[in-house]
């Protein structure tokens, strides 16, 4: 209704008008958090988003553009292998770039048309735990061992939540069960291509985000060193990728390349100059070639303007409230470490509910669990709220209430809670 609307409005202006009436100016702790957040912010520009975010983006649009949905998801439908269906709805994350909200409407339509609960919920799970733009940061900003177990966890956390949900409603389950499915999903291109183009940018993606280990000798180290010399050699398998698999212009595939590997030339000590000049060029390139191509750069920029703000938005606000590792937000560090500090049941556990209860965006989740690892957040906690957080939320939990009801509701909730706290117990007694 329209004063809904316009109560909403009034809300917004009434709230940013208290917040600048009783802005503690002057403040010590205050000023310091204001400039803490955007200490984060300047940090996290310079060191994930054109190395990482970019790279990460043209992915997910490579997923939505190449990969058909149908072709995933009609592999858990009534009728597929249990094994398999489990199988692929938990490693659907990693194929499918959606967040919590993103997924709701895939969910709703693989129950409704016939899938089973279990690889549903598996589905439901996975998709916004591991999708392939948080596991790269998760890994790359919170560090590997935190991204390897969100990783398994939300693996494994699929399945069994999955099968648990089938065989407590097997019986309600068994009325339903087969009596639709997906239709054959017929490719417009040889798989092999598909999955050629997408693992060239992974890889690429991988190797230029790859961090210099501890230790100055070994395979780890001599990566490490060579790491944009391999970069440069999956360009040239991404070069071949834009002529015969997407079919763009030699000549124009050509002058594209051609600035990069002058500047590489010009430049050998800031390489990240020649990328961004690829990345230039490769925008370039899908902008003026019709079909694909340029469907590819749409769901892209898609991507990128549904979680760039966000994302900075999330970040400022961590940096605002947690600060960073060299210094307090307005949360004092006493605080935090009281209530998820340590790996106690009841920091593990009031991790997963308040991840479950808030809202997350799409990778927002990361950089403010490293505002909270910096102000004395155990590593058993993070995990839970890594594993309960992107998945679930209070507008998503209304949604799945609506197209499976209450009580299964209540009882993915309860799941979901308590095997985020298992397994932050579990991590935090490990590390």
């Amino acid at each position: 209704m329209e004063w809904k609307r316009e109560l909403k409005i009034f809300a917004w202006i009434l709230g940013f008008f208290l917040f600048a009436y009783f802005m503690p100016l002057g403040s010590i702790r205050f000023n310091n958090a204001v400039l803490e957040a955007f200490e984060l912010t300047r940090w996290y520009a310079r060191e994930h988003v054109v190395l990482c975010l970019i790279p990460a983006f043209f992915i997910a649009g490579v997923i939505a553009v190449f990969v058909s949905q149908g072709a995933v998801i009609k592999y858990f439908g009534a009728k597929a292998k249990k094994w398999k269906a489990y199988l692929v709805a938990s490693l659907s994350g990693t194929i499918l770039a959606v967040c919590s909200c993103t997924i709701l409407p895939l969910f709703s339509s693989i129950h409704k048309r016939g899938a089973g609960l279990g690889p549903a919920i598996t589905f439901l799970y996975s998709g916004p735990a591991i999708n392939i733009l948080a596991i790269i940061l998760t890994a790359r900003i919170l560090g590997f061992d935190l991204g390897m177990a969100r990783i398994i966890g939300a693996i494994v956390f699929s399945i069994v939540i999955g099968i648990i949900m089938s065989l407590i409603y097997k019986k309600e389950e068994k009325e339903r069960i087969e009596k639709m499915d997906f239709p054959d999903v017929k490719e417009e291109r040889p798989i092999w291509q598909t999955a050629y183009h997408f693992f060239v940018l992974v890889l690429i993606l991988v190797f230029v985000n790859w961090g210099r280990p501890d230790m100055e000798e070994g395979l780890m180290f001599w990566i490490w060193a060579n790491k944009w010399q391999i970069t440069a050699f999956f360009g040239l398998m991404f070069i071949f990728s834009l002529i015969k698999i997407l079919k763009m212009k030699v000549a124009y595939v050509i002058l594209a390349a051609i600035p990069v590997i002058v500047t590489a030339f010009i430049f050998p000590s800031q390489p990240t100059i020649p990328f961004v000049i690829a990345v230039i060029g490769l925008t370039i390139l899908t902008m003026i070639t019709p079909g694909e191509s340029r469907e590819w750069l749409r769901e892209s920029w898609g991507f990128t303007k549904q979680i760039m703000p966000l994302l900075a938005a999330g970040v400022l606000i961590a940096g605002l409230l947690l600060g960073t590792a060299d210094g307090e937000g307005l949360i004092p560090n006493e605080w935090v470490a009281s209530l998820v500090g340590g790996n106690s049941v009841f920091s593990n556990f009031f991790a997963s509910i308040f991840g479950a209860f808030m809202y997350f965006a799409t990778l927002t989740e990361i950089p403010i669990i490293q505002g909270l690892l910096n102000n004395g957040m155990g590593q058993g906690p993070a995990l839970s709220l890594l594993l309960a957080g992107p998945a679930l939320s209070l507008p998503n939990m209304l949604v799945i209430r609506s197209v499976i009801g209450t009580q299964k509701t209540i009882v993915y909730v309860i799941l979901v809670s308590i095997m985020a706290t298992v397994s932050g117990l579990i991590y935090g007694s490990m590390v």
